[in-house]
């Protein structure tokens, strides 16, 4: 039975990490919410809960049998040992689980840099405090977060080719997914972070040519980054 995955039609978003590790796994499954009227229909009504002991609170969220997970750190501790792409053994599956919040943490702040003062505004309505936001995003928290993964793969006993053991694991993937945001969102700041990440941007492209993930970047199921996502290219805004 294919995996269920339901997130928004015409946006990357949070739904993007999880994506990849189920094409980089090349898992079965269904993209419900891009089906049609009917698979938003099933989205919003599984929010909503009136059937569901665990109602998730917005996507993404993945339905694997009986389970309906939300979160996308959760949706990957979740799959990573499924689907061979997280370590067998506990600690390296809490390390990997802890990078991959660590990601979130840093898709929120880039996500604030246009939208600062409230998520229901346009980014017209806050276009004076956005360019304070994303000025200390560019400055500060860019390099901070990419700063941390280049030392977490520097530090990496088993080399500097993955972020957590020696294979290909969802902290990877998820890393390569922030780098393509970046680079969109801000590519004069995100070059210069990445001028001194060389870890984090070779990382990102041995990511880029794996076979599965190339052959997933080319399909028409990889929906291009724009202005609805979290990752949003306002050029006023690149520091």
């Amino acid at each position: 039975m294919p995996y269920e995955l339901y997130y928004w039609p015409n946006i990357q978003g949070r739904g993007e990490f999880v994506r990849l590790a189920l094409e980089a796994a090349a898992a079965p499954y269904v993209d419900v919410a891009r089906s049609g009227r009917r698979g938003m229909d099933e989205m919003l009504g599984l929010m909503q809960g009136a059937d569901l002991a665990t109602p998730p609170f917005a996507p993404p969220f993945l339905r694997d049998g009986d389970l309906v997970i939300g979160q996308t750190a959760a949706i990957l501790l979740h799959l990573g040992g499924k689907l061979g792409l997280a370590p067998a053994d506990e600690a390296g599956r809490l390390w990997t689980h802890q990078i991959q919040l660590t990601v979130t943490d840093l898709v929120a702040e880039a996500h604030d840099s246009h939208h600062p003062i409230a998520v229901g505004l346009y980014y017209e309505d806050q276009r004076k405090e956005a360019k304070r936001r994303a000025q200390d995003f560019c400055r500060e928290r860019m390099p901070k977060f990419l700063g941390w993964l280049e030392r977490v793969l520097g530090q990496n006993p088993a080399g500097d080719s993955h972020l957590v053991g020696a294979d290909l694991t969802y902290a990877d993937l998820s890393l390569f997914q922030i780098v393509q945001g970046l680079t969109y969102a801000f590519p004069q700041a995100a070059q210069r972070t990445l001028a001194e990440t060389p870890r984090v941007a070779a990382l990102a492209a041995r990511v880029k040519g794996i076979p599965a993930v190339a052959a997933y970047l080319a399909s028409p199921r990889r929906i291009p980054l724009n202005e609805e996502g979290i990752f949003r290219h306002y050029p006023e805004l690149d520091g």
